[in-house]
């Protein structure tokens, strides 16, 4: 049986890819700080006699006597929302030692353990594109030191710093740009829009936009998502690779909320703020390069997704 660390396996999408991990007949050692991620979400797979969790943190002298096969590295704060405890925004030191250190010390287990590797980056890298669909050859347009700057440039550091292990042929390791992903086991309180609209579409508050919600991004079902990450890993084709993961589908954010106001049957205003600092006008991933070398399109619409994602926040406490 092999054996696959997950970094940030307590978070959203690392929670789905243990469990997935573990259906396909893997060993799973998850690790995770719990800055953002919740244990919680793992509850239905602890006691899993192939399932292992580890309280650590990778940016602090981080080591594993097992031997490892593949690792996964997930673990990163993303959300951008001030207002959210977990966002990037209130841990920047914690997010740029997540994808600099943390990478680095990950890269160096995978060196010696013989591992492939996978850095999970950001369409974040892309900054507020100039262009669209962004593809992988371009190279954004990214403040570097302004308030998201610890996240898109924690996250362009933790790919050139993978590209360089793999330039050096000491490592098979592929970089993943995942584009806006959503679904069930989100954190409540996690300030992405998805959660925000739905947490307040049903409780009949005031569904927030920000800006005049001409802004889009494109919005991945987490199945989907994590589906593509593991054909990411176990492709032969994809080490050195920088690859796209993302809904093609492009929405904007005043029509998300209108389809969660509508699947909820919520009474909720639609309601306008001031938009974020260097918030991104345009996000939409060009997925032709999955598509040829791993064979990958997402297949869940977000209807079906959203549907699926309030039916498990309304099982939970908000």
């Amino acid at each position: 049986m092999q054996t696959v660390l997950v970094a940030g396996g307590a978070g959203f999408i690392g929670s789905h890819l243990c469990k997935k991990l573990l259906s396909e007949k893997y060993k799973v050692i998850c690790v995770d700080n719990l800055i953002t991620g919740n244990k919680n979400n793992l509850n239905d797979i602890l006691n899993n006699e192939n399932f292992t969790f580890l309280e650590k943190d990778i940016t602090k002298n981080f080591q594993e006597d097992s031997k490892l096969d593949y690792i996964f590295h997930l673990a990163s704060p993303a959300s951008p929302n001030k207002k959210s405890p977990r966002s990037y925004i209130n841990h920047p030191l914690e997010t740029l030692l997540a994808n600099s250190l943390g990478t680095y010390n990950l890269l160096e287990l995978a060196k010696e353990t013989s591992a492939k590797f996978l850095y999970a980056s950001s369409s974040e890298i892309y900054g507020d594109p100039k262009i669209s669909p962004q593809k992988e050859d371009y190279y954004g347009n990214v403040n570097p030191n302004g308030v998201r700057s610890v996240y898109d440039e924690g996250k362009r550091f933790g790919e050139a710093i993978t590209a360089s292990y793999v330039r050096k042929g000491s490592l098979d390791a592929r970089i993943i740009r995942i584009f806006n992903t959503y679904g069930p086991f989100m954190q409540a309180d996690d300030g992405r829009v998805v959660s925000n609209f739905i947490n307040q579409a049903i409780l009949n508050k005031p569904i927030t936009v920000y800006g005049d919600g001409a802004q889009t991004r494109s919005f991945c079902y987490v199945d989907d998502m994590v589906e593509g990450l593991m054909l990411a890993m176990f492709s032969d084709k994809t080490k050195g690779e920088v690859i796209n993961l993302g809904s093609p589908n492009e929405r904007k954010i005043s029509e998300l909320a209108t389809i969660i106001k509508a699947i909820t049957n919520s009474r909720s205003d639609i309601v306008f703020e001031d938009l974020p600092e260097d918030d991104p006008k345009v996000r939409k991933p060009d997925i032709s390069k999955a598509e040829k070398l791993i064979g990958w399109r997402p297949k869940i619409n977000i209807e079906q997704g959203i549907r699926n994602t309030v039916e498990y926040f309304k099982g939970i406490s908000i």
